[in-house]
Order: structure tokens, then sequence, then C-alpha cells
């Protein structure tokens, strides 16, 4: 355990060298969260080294200071944010940072919002919310960029489902962009944890066909986010296999017209900054575990796009438990049957009540899910120089 010192509001004020430390000190009873600032900034600058263009956070998938923090610090000069907290919290932290508010569907007031607070950039998806920004926003100095859809396989879930318009919708909306003297520009998400590259590439080209179609030349494409974290034993993500796709279509796609490239990547950037420790509760008859977790609490994701296996079981000693490896049900600690993880999750067969089950990989939509249903959701943000247990 090192030093004192203070940090964000919601973080312990102690570094510890790593979880195991912590749990087998403290034996926490309530789930914890454990950030390496070191993770979140190594992330950082291999988007920042990697990426062919202006690299922003996706505000969205971790709101904590402390991550907004070590983003600054490495590097990360833009942010996409979907709400006028999210735009507060930015222009607090990082007041010269450029922010981009791309959730497609405002309210005239959250719009209002955003032009007050020097917003330059902004997304759309129909003519009725084009309208509105038509009106409200100042065209000198500011980019609407256009967001389509495609069928597109690959990702964990589909984020066309609710956002982006057809490719003839599109096409009219950016000539109704260019012509009322924004910057125009296009935009399109792949979908959460995409997995495969080549859906990048689709989408590029389709954008160099709308851009072609409209008689408009773009000035920047924004490749959305979707860049996939870390979730399975052996299987890394191909980031710089994506990096280089993305860069060698855009040139394909557009020659001589190749816009700026921008990326608003979410869970890549936070998802390995943090690691989880939820506690087992009971082991009932052998069969069923419960634990201080669940998808009330900050596993709610895993319920969307399934079980994270990067998997470790701590005794309250801190030794790593090494049984054979067989799946169980696993329930969180809530009173709701529809409080149990995915599937069924791998762990050790000498698991026992007491211990800790370790995810790695949960800093994507953890902190900002959890929920007090049913009086718990207790969650406990502890600082440590590395992950590894």
């Amino acid at each position: 355990m090192l030093a004192e010192r203070i940090t964000p509001m919601g973080l312990s004020k102690t570094i510890w060298t790593n979880p195991t430390e912590f749990l087998k000190h403290q034996q926490p009873e309530n789930p914890v969260l454990f950030f390496a600032p070191s993770a979140v900034q190594a992330v950082a600058r291999r988007f920042l080294a990697g990426f062919p263009g202006f690299v922003t956070y996706a505000v969205k998938s971790n709101p904590g200071e402390e991550m907004i923090e070590n983003l600054l610090a490495a590097g990360v000069k833009g942010f996409d944010c979907a709400s006028p907290f999210e735009i507060d919290l930015i222009r607090r932290l990082a007041p010269d940072a450029a922010i981009h508010y791309n959730n497609p569907v405002r309210s005239r007031t959250e719009i209002a919002h955003g032009v007050a607070r020097q917003v330059k950039s902004w997304s759309v998806d129909s003519h009725s919310e084009l309208a509105k920004l038509v009106e409200l926003v100042p065209a000198e100095g500011c980019e609407i960029s256009v967001r389509f859809k495609l069928p597109v396989a690959g990702a964990a879930y589909n984020f066309g489902a609710k956002f982006g318009a057809t490719e003839d919708v599109a096409v009219e909306l950016l000539k109704i962009v260019a012509a009322a003297g924004f910057i125009p520009s296009i935009t399109f998400h792949p979908g959460t944890q995409c997995t495969d590259p080549n859906a990048w590439a689709s989408y590029i080209r389709e954008a160099a066909v709308i851009a072609r179609r409209a008689g408009v030349k773009i000035a920047r494409l924004n490749v959305g986010g979707g860049f996939p974290s870390h979730r399975a034993v052996g299987v890394a993500p191909q980031l710089d296999e994506t990096f280089a796709t993305i860069d060698r279509v855009a040139a394909e796609a557009f020659g001589a017209d190749r816009p700026g490239l921008v990326c608003e990547p979410g869970r890549a950037m936070c998802g390995d900054a943090f690691t989880l420790a939820a506690r087992v509760k009971a082991v009932r008859d052998g069969t069923h575990i419960f634990l201080n977790d669940g998808l009330y609490g900050s596993l709610f994701e895993l319920g969307q796009i399934g079980i994270i296996d990067r998997i470790s079981v701590l005794t309250p000693d801190g030794t790593l438990r090494k049984g054979a490896i067989h799946s169980r049900i696993c329930f969180g600690p809530t009173c709701d049957s529809v409080d149990r993880l995915p599937g069924e999750v791998p762990l050790p067969d000498d698991l026992a009540e007491g211990d800790f089950v370790i995810f790695e990989g949960m800093g994507a939509y953890s902190t900002v899910t959890n929920s007090r249903f049913n009086g718990f959701g207790e969650l406990a943000l502890v600082t440590v120089l590395g992950q590894k247990l």
C-alpha cells in the first residue's frame, strides 16, 4: 500500500498496489471497482498514435472525473457528449476541449444549452431534427455531421435500430447542411464491441457514395465508436488492424476528396482501466452462485452483450483458486429473478462462500448503470497501480 493522496470524488484516497492487496486487507462486503490510471493513459496513447485522425472520447461509457482527467493527461483533446450534463462536465474539467454533441435527437432546450457552451460539432439523422439545428445553431464555424446506417453484422448489438438515416435520406440531409452554410460532414456507428475491422470498411465506402450523390465535399468523416474492449480470454482487440483498415479504405473510397477522420471510442478507452471484485454471498446446495453484484448493479451490461470470461476467483486471504473450471448459474443479490448473469459462468469448482470473483475489463457502462434497487448497489472505487492480481 502506498501513501495517501487526493483523488477525484468517489475514489479512495489510498493507492493500492493491486486488487489482491486491497481485498486481502480490507475484506469488503460490497462490490469494488479497481481503477488503474496507467491503463487509461496507455490505451489513450495507443489511439492517439495509431488512429489516422482526431481522437475523441465517448463520455457516456464512463463519465468519471478520474477517467476524464487521465485522458486529458494522455493528450486527448476531444469529447463526444450526449447530454447537457456531459457537456457541462467537460467544460468544467477541460474548458478548451472540442465537444461533439452527437446524440442525433435533442430538445430545443438541449440545443440551446450546447450553443451557449460553444459546441461546434453536431450530428443529425432526420429532416425534423436538422430543421431544429438550422433554426437554433449559428452556421458560421459549426459542423453538422449526417449520420447514416447500414445492415452490417459484426457488433454485439446494432445501433442502427435507433439512429441513422438511410442512404437516400442521408443524401438529402447532406445537401441541406451544405446549402445552409454549415461545415458538411458524415458520421456513422458500426455498433458496440465491433470485432470485425471490415465493418468500418463497408461504412466508409457507403459514406463516399453518399457524398458523391449529394455533390458535397465533406470536411470530416466520423467513423464512430464501436472499437472493442478486451472481454474474452485470448482474444485481444485488433485495434491496429482496424486503424489500418480505416486509413486504407478512406484513401481508396474518397481519393483526392479524402476528408479528415474522427473517431469516438468509449469502451475501448475505459474498459481495461477497471476491474470488478464481487463477493460470493452463497453457494446454494453446491449449484447456484449468489454474488453481491448483478444485473441491477455494475454487471448490467453483461445482460445486453454477454458474459466477460476474463474471470478469476480469490479466497479471502488472496489466494488464487485453481480448481477445475466448470460453468455455473450466477445470480445477483436482489430478490428479482431477472437478476441472473447470462448463460452460465466459468468458475473453479473449489469456489466457496466469501470468495471474491474478479471480472477484468469492467470499465465500460458499469458505474453509470449501477442502481440501488432493493437497497443494494453500494460500489466502492479504489485506485491501484496495476490490475494484475
